[in-house]
C-alpha cells in the first residue's frame, strides 16, 4: 500500500505497513479533533437537549443527529477550513514548506477559531493548572491549553442555550399539567396530552429551521 500526498515527487510518500500506521494514526485522532477543535460539541449536546425538551427521546435518531451537526459544523467551519488549505495545505502539497511548519500553519486558524469563542475565565483557570505564568500573552498558550479551555466553554454555552430551549415546553407541560388537574383527571398524564401539543407548536413556528439557523449564527 502506498500513501501518497502531492504531485509526483513532491508532498509525503509512504509506503507499505509505514503507510498503513501512519494514516490510522491520523485517523484515529480525527474525532477528538473534530470535538475538541470545531464547533461540533455546541450542536450535538444543543440538538440532544431539543430532543428531551420536546420529550422524544428517540426521535429523530442518534445517528441523523450526529450527521446533521457534522454538517453544521462544516459550515461553521468552512472560513476556517478554506483558511487552513490557503496557508498550510497548498504550499505543502507544492513542496514549499514541510511537514512540520505545515502543521504548525494549520493549527493557527483553529487556534484563532477557539480563542475567538473561549472566555478569559477558562484560559485562566487550564493556563492555572498547567502551571503557566500569568504574564504569557494568549498567543504563546500551549494548543491543549486552548482546546480545553474552548471545550469548557463550549459546553456553558451549549448548556445555556439548552436552558433557553427548555423554558418554552416546560410552560406547556405546566399549563396542561394544570388544566388537567382543574378538570379532576388524575389517571391522565400530562406528559400523553402535552406531547402532541409541543410538536404541533414546533412544527408551527418552524422548529427546526430556527434552532439550526440559530446555532450557526451562534458563532
Amino acid at each position: 500500500m502506498d500513501l501518497s500526498l502531492g504531485k509526483k515527487g513532491e508532498g509525503l510518500r509512504l509506503s507499505g505497513s509505514v503507510g498503513i500506521v501512519v494514516l490510522l494514526g491520523l485517523m484515529s485522532l480525527l474525532p477528538m479533533l473534530v470535538l475538541m477543535m470545531t464547533g461540533f460539541t455546541r450542536i450535538l449536546i444543543v440538538l440532544h437537549f431539543l430532543k428531551q425538551a420536546l420529550g422524544t427521546p428517540q426521535a429523530p435518531p442518534a445517528p441523523l443527529v450526529t450527521a446533521l451537526a457534522l454538517i453544521l459544523t462544516g459550515f461553521v467551519m468552512q472560513p476556517t477550513l478554506r483558511e487552513v488549505n490557503r496557508v498550510a495545505l497548498d504550499p505543502w502539497l507544492e513542496g514549499r514548506i514541510e511537514q512540520v511548519e505545515m502543521l504548525r500553519r494549520g493549527s493557527e486558524p483553529f487556534r484563532e477559531f477557539m480563542l475567538t469563542h473561549t472566555r478569559n475565565s477558562d484560559l485562566e483557570r487550564f493556563g492555572d493548572m498547567a502551571d503557566i505564568p500569568e504574564a504569557t500573552s494568549v498567543a504563546e498558550l500551549p494548543l491543549v491549553v486552548v482546546m480545553a479551555a474552548f471545550t469548557t466553554s463550549e459546553l456553558r454555552t451549549a448548556f445555556q442555550i439548552g436552558f433557553l430551549l427548555f423554558l418554552p415546553f416546560l410552560l406547556i407541560d405546566f399549563a396542561v399539567a394544570s388544566v388537567l388537574m382543574s378538570m379532576g383527571m388524575f389517571m391522565v398524564s400530562p406528559a400523553l396530552i402535552s406531547l402532541p401539543l409541543k410538536l404541533l407548536l414546533f412544527v408551527l413556528a418552524d422548529g427546526w429551521g430556527l434552532v439550526l439557523t440559530g446555532l450557526v449564527d451562534s458563532f
